[in-house]
């Protein structure tokens, strides 16, 4: 490299980057939200000390973390099964078809050789 030029990635480097970034940042948001909610409930229960404040917003943020996670991986799983069954359904569907228009091309085939013979037949 010279004059102070950047290597360049592949594009699949930067689509990669945007997917973690959009992700980090999906992250944050769910992590502030919980944070407001569990500033929210304390709001709401003044007898409660800052410690046990703290310490309420931390269990609660932790809490709902592990509830998205969960959450997220049921659907990442649930869109992996839904992805091999559609894939399955188009592979069947793609072979069905196939097959119809082979038939249908040996029928056309057939009656265009056997019109040609009878037609030669006749004109001979």
């Amino acid at each position: 490299m010279t004059g102070g030029e950047r290597p360049r990635h592949p594009v699949g480097d930067a689509a990669s980057v945007a997917t973690q970034a959009e992700g980090f940042l999906r992250a944050r948001a769910y992590y502030d939200e919980a944070r407001e909610e569990a500033r929210a409930l304390c709001d709401r229960m003044p007898w409660m000390t800052s410690a046990q404040a703290d310490d309420f917003t931390r269990h609660y943020v932790d809490h709902r973390l592990t509830l998205m996670r969960a959450m997220l991986s049921v659907t990442v799983t649930r869109a992996g099964e839904l992805r091999e069954e559609y894939e399955g359904r188009y592979l069947h569907l793609r072979r069905t078809l196939l097959r119809r228009h082979v038939t249908w091309l040996s029928v056309v085939l057939t009656s265009a050789t056997g019109l040609h013979a009878m037609a030669w037949i006749w004109l001979r």
